[in-house]
């Protein structure tokens, strides 16, 4: 039995707080989310062309909005996408259909996905665990929101590097404790 959008939505919710801002991942994520400026959107889609609907109408809603008010959106894609190959051509499609939009300098396209990985990296190398969340997801940040951050940020070059020596000291075993993993 698939699980409920509730169920979905909290498990994203539980990967945000408990992995993405409880290993300091992303050292932005906190503050929007405290402001309550995220919001959880889900695509009940079960194909990539709805998906993309989805994300259209996503993106037209976030760009509408006061940034004060909605800061960033993630798109939770629990029904299709499993494939991570098919996910990354998706993600694709996703960034020219910003470009189309005209929001190329406004809105950047992240991804997130339960077997997300490196090209250089192992299937199991616990560093593609950075990435992985449990659904597929689809993120729509502003710009202005990233530019304000890495400004505020004394390295974020460091970011990266210093996500890798986090995952390689938490293992495998601590990230399963995280219980970060899709609702089953």
């Amino acid at each position: 039995m698939a699980p409920s959008n509730e169920a979905v939505l909290a498990a994203t919710r539980a990967w945000l707080e408990r992995a993405v801002i409880g290993l300091n991942l992303c050292p932005f994520a906190k503050a929007v989310h405290a402001r309550g400026q995220v919001r959880f959107a889900l695509s009940i889609a079960d194909s990539p062309a709805q998906v993309l609907d989805d994300l259209a109408d996503e993106l037209a809603a976030l760009v509408a909005c006061d940034p004060q008010e909605r800061d960033t959106t993630l798109l939770v894609v629990p029904h299709c996408l499993e494939d991570f190959l098919d996910f990354n051509d998706l993600v694709r499609r996703g960034e020219r259909l910003i470009r189309k939009q005209g929001c190329e300098s406004v809105i950047q396209l992240a991804s997130f996905h339960p077997r997300y990985r490196f090209a250089d990296a192992a299937e199991d190398d616990v560093t593609n665990f950075s990435n992985r969340s449990p659904y597929p997801t689809l993120h729509l940040l502003r710009e202005a929101s990233i530019d304000k951050a890495v400004r505020a940020f004394p390295d974020p070059e460091a970011i990266y590097g210093a996500n890798l020596d986090t995952l390689k000291k938490l293992g495998a075993a601590g990230w399963d404790a995280l219980d970060v993993g899709p609702v089953r």
